[in-house]
C-alpha cells in the first residue's frame, strides 16, 4: 500500500502564490512606461465591452413583446384596440418604441411621408447603437502598435549596450524582456476584435429587424385617422 501523499502546508501555498504574483509584477515592470499605456488601453477596452453588453440588450433595443405588438398592429387598429400599444410607444423605453412613436405621430399621412420621418429618427438611433464602437476601434489599432513600440525601444537599449565582448545570454534575455509589451498588446487587441465583430453583427441584425417592423407599421398607419381628427360625415340626400 502506497503511503499517503504529503499535504502542502498553508505557508508553502502562500509562498508559492506570492512568488507567482512577484513574477507577474516583474513581467509588467520590465515593460516600463509602455506597460502603463497598455494598461490604460486594457481598461478602456473592458469598459467599452461592458457598456456595449448592457446597451445592446434586446430589452433595451428590440423587446420581443413590443415587436409582437407591432407585427399585429394592423389587426389591432381594425378592432380599435391599438391605443394601449400607442401609449407604450410614447413611453419610449426602447429604440423600437421611440421609432414607432415617431411613426404614430405621422399617422394618416402617406406611407412615403411616414417612412421619411421614421428614417430621420432612425439615423440618430443607429448612431446611439454604435456608441463606443469607435473607442473599441482605437484600442484594437493602438494596443498592438504600443506593444511593438515598447519592443522596439527595448531592443534599442539592448543593442545599444553591446560592446566588443557581447554576452549572448544577456542579449537573449534582453530580447525576451523587450517582447513582453508585444505580447500584452496582442492579448488586449485579440479579445477586442472578437467583441467588436460580435457587437457589429448584433447591431446589423437588430437594425434589419427594426426596418422590417417599421415598414409594416408605416403601411398600417397610412390610412389610419390622425389623432383628434374626426372624419367628415356624409351629408344626407336631399
Amino acid at each position: 500500500m502506497l503511503p499517503p501523499l504529503p499535504v502542502p502546508h498553508p505557508l508553502f501555498a502562500a509562498a508559492t502564490e506570492s512568488k507567482g504574483l512577484q513574477q507577474v509584477w516583474k513581467f509588467f515592470e520590465e515593460g516600463g512606461f509602455f506597460m502603463i499605456l497598455l494598461a490604460v488601453c486594457s481598461l478602456v477596452g473592458v469598459a467599452v465591452i461592458l457598456f456595449k453588453f448592457l446597451s445592446l440588450r434586446r430589452q433595451i433595443v428590440l423587446p420581443d413583446k413590443l415587436a409582437s405588438g407591432v407585427d399585429d398592429f394592423e389587426e389591432r387598429i381594425r378592432h380599435a384596440s391599438g391605443e394601449a400599444l400607442i401609449r407604450e410607444f410614447e413611453a419610449g423605453q426602447s429604440t423600437l418604441a421611440r421609432l414607432c412613436a415617431v411613426a404614430c405621430r405621422n399617422r394618416g399621412k402617406s406611407q412615403a411621408e411616414i417612412t421619411e420621418a421614421v428614417q430621420a429618427a432612425a439615423r440618430e438611433e443607429i448612431v446611439h447603437l454604435h456608441a463606443g464602437m469607435t473607442a473599441l476601434d482605437v484600442v484594437i489599432t493602438v494596443a498592438p502598435l504600443l506593444g511593438l513600440l515598447g519592443t522596439a525601444s527595448g531592443l534599442v537599449v539592448v543593442f545599444g549596450g553591446l560592446g566588443d565582448s557581447a554576452n549572448h545570454t544577456a542579449i537573449a534575455l534582453g530580447i525576451g524582456r523587450a517582447l513582453n509589451t508585444t505580447i500584452v498588446g496582442l492579448a488586449i487587441s485579440i479579445p477586442a476584435v472578437v467583441a467588436q465583430g460580435w457587437f457589429q453583427r448584433r447591431i446589423d441584425t437588430m437594425a434589419a429587424r427594426l426596418e422590417v417592423l417599421l415598414t409594416r407599421l408605416a403601411h398600417a398607419l397610412e390610412k389610419a385617422p390622425r389623432p383628434g381628427v374626426v372624419p367628415p360625415s356624409i351629408p344626407p340626400h336631399a
